[in-house]
């Protein structure tokens, strides 16, 4: 019986310790109702959050740190369906941008920083000999053989955790032994 209300009480103390991460949590995922993305130079911004009013979902805005409002940002219209509309900016170049998403009825989507790194750099292909052995999977590595020493040591540490912990669980099955 003692253990049990030990236990209820250990997990009441638990969820109220919890509780303000689960707010906090909560209200930042209501806060932006927009996805950012970069990719190389292109920003791009997904939301579900706006409706088509006049043949238009709304303005997408990217500003930079200097500039103070919408208005002074570069615009692109939303484009897309009832389900996701989306934006994207290309060429920008690398620095700390802040995306804004207003819908055609006046509301805020959402507001969200992003960091540009620049453009994505060009990879090139080359072709290399593979290697003689492969992989070896399933042996315990890469390519390297290891010696019996390190094999010993590897089998004496397991048997020290297996004895170790056969001791613990004799040890707490009966206190009063040693």
């Amino acid at each position: 019986m003692r253990n049990s209300s030990l236990f209820l009480r250990s997990g009441l103390t638990v969820a109220a310790a919890s509780l303000p991460f689960v707010v906090v949590a909560g209200s930042a995922a209501a806060v932006s109702g927009i996805s950012v993305s970069t990719t190389g130079s292109t920003v791009s911004v997904t939301t579900s959050a706006c409706s088509n009013v006049n043949g238009s979902w709304g303005t997408a805005s990217l500003l930079t740190s200097r500039q103070a409002n919408f208005a002074q940002g570069r615009q692109v219209s939303l484009s897309g369906t009832d389900a996701l509309q989306s934006a994207a900016w290309s060429g920008v170049s690398p620095g700390t941008y802040t995306v804004i998403v207003q819908c055609s009825n006046g509301t805020t989507a959402g507001t969200q920083s992003v960091i540009v790194s620049g453009p994505s750099p060009t990879r090139t292909i080359s072709t290399t000999a593979s290697p003689s052995r492969g992989v070896m999977g399933g042996m315990g590595g890469g390519t390297k053989d290891y010696g019996t020493l390190t094999l010993v040591g590897g089998g004496v540490l397991v048997g020290a955790g297996v004895a170790a912990t056969a001791w613990f669980l004799r040890r707490k099955s009966k206190p009063y032994r040693l």
